[in-house]
């Protein structure tokens, strides 16, 4: 398995991790490097703030999935487009949306970094090309 191979690998365990199977600590325990750097001014800085916003998240939204659409690699960056979808909850209707998540990983393939844009998904577009 080559490096890019296996940080693609590592990126998509390691968010499918979090994001679907709700565990934020495993998914940092398995596949994140010493330091975490998030770039998302929704999520504090550093491993233990990623794992409260997940579990938080997890909490409010347990039905909720991503879907990885495509990823992309150059050098120690991986970045994934996603489905998101959002069931709707007592307090919300569903949501869905397209996000492109940036990722940086070390020398051994170990997540470090991370920058995302989340585009909520319009019910109509002006072209028929969608969103994926």
């Amino acid at each position: 398995m080559t490096d890019r191979q296996r940080n693609i690998a590592n990126v998509k365990a390691f968010y499918s991790m979090a994001f679907n199977d709700c565990e934020p600590a495993k998914a940092m325990k398995l596949y994140s490097g010493d330091r975490y750097v998030q770039h998302n001014p929704l999520v504090g800085d550093g491993k233990q703030p990623f794992i409260d916003y997940f579990e938080r998240m997890a909490r409010e939204h347990p039905d909720k999935r991503l879907e990885i659409k495509r990823e992309l690699a150059d050098g120690d960056f991986v970045i994934l487009h996603c489905y998101q979808d959002w069931p709707a909850t007592a307090s919300s209707e569903r949501e869905e949306y397209a996000g492109i998540d940036i990722f940086r990983c070390d020398e051994n393939g170990k997540v470090v970094e991370h920058w995302d844009v989340l585009q909520l998904i319009p019910p109509t577009a002006e072209h028929d090309n969608g969103m994926f």
